[in-house]
């Protein structure tokens, strides 16, 4: 029976496999770890073409939801961002008429600038 068990050897002398450090294989499950965590991160970055902000002639409007369920505008224009409030009060003020707005059964808003005829 001694030929079936397993068995490996160390520098001269044959050691048990069972007699191995448990945790040896903990090293590598991180290591697996952290490569998924960079590749996650690098595919955020891409989906959500977060490079664009780190760029400094790019301009990007992106309209996100906070957690109140306020909308925002954020707005970058070469280094400056600005982050502004929609909100639902009514405006008032002098101004000239610049066309009519339609819109459409599926959604779509069309702009008929005036004397455009």
């Amino acid at each position: 029976m001694k030929y079936l068990k397993k068995r490996r050897m160390v520098i001269g002398k044959e050691a048990d496999l069972h007699q191995e450090d448990p945790m040896s294989g903990v090293a590598s499950l991180f290591d697996v770890g952290l490569v998924f965590i960079v590749g996650l991160i690098g595919s955020l970055i891409s989906a959500y073409s977060l490079l664009d902000f780190l760029q400094p002639k790019t301009e990007i409007t992106m309209v996100r939801k906070n957690e109140n369920g306020q909308v925002e505008i954020v707005t970058k224009k070469g280094k400056q961002v600005k982050i502004e409030k929609v909100t639902h009060k009514q405006l008032q003020g002098e101004g000239a008429r610049l066309g009519i707005a339609y819109r459409l059964k599926d959604g779509k808003v069309i702009y008929v600038p005036e004397g455009s005829e």
